[in-house]
């Protein structure tokens, strides 16, 4: 867990990733165990709790992130000189729910950059099997003006 808070800005209750499996040339994978007791299941859906669909789409934004910030650094760039910033989301596709007590895996995987724009595909499994697939395009702002 503390590598991920070293990595990437993001912090309970708004960080949808336990774990860091693998970074590799083209892309990353994280983990996440969903649990019964995070404030979502309150009131989606009391009684028959559901992951949000967003937040698992925010899943795989901060796997980018962690894998971009994970580039910058074998650039020798500090982590504190950029932010990663969501600018597109298309395709998103929600193929089985996801309940408290299932584990995901978050893989997500560089298509291709565009100046400071970076469009990714990602995907969520659970029992190995998708739960959800997207393609979005994250942004690496520099400068506290971001």
């Amino acid at each position: 867990m503390e590598e991920i808070l070293r990595t990437i800005p993001h912090r309970p209750p708004f960080l949808f990733i336990d774990e860091i499996v693998s970074i590799h040339e083209d892309g990353a994978s994280c983990k996440r165990t969903i649990r019964a007791e995070e404030p979502q299941f309150d009131g989606h859906y009391p009684g028959n709790p559901i992951m949000p669909g967003v937040l698992l789409c925010e899943s795989c934004f901060q796997t980018g992130a962690i894998y971009l910030a994970k580039q910058i650094e074998k650039k020798g760039k500090s982590l504190n000189e950029v932010t990663p910033v969501l600018s597109r989301i298309s395709d998103a596709r929600f193929k089985q729910m996801v309940r408290p007590g299932d584990e995901i895996t978050i893989e997500v995987t560089l298509k291709e950059t565009v100046s400071r724009f970076f469009f990714m595909k990602g995907k969520v499994l659970k029992g190995g099997k998708p739960a959800l697939t997207i393609e979005f395009a994250l942004a690496m702002v520099e400068g506290a003006s971001a």
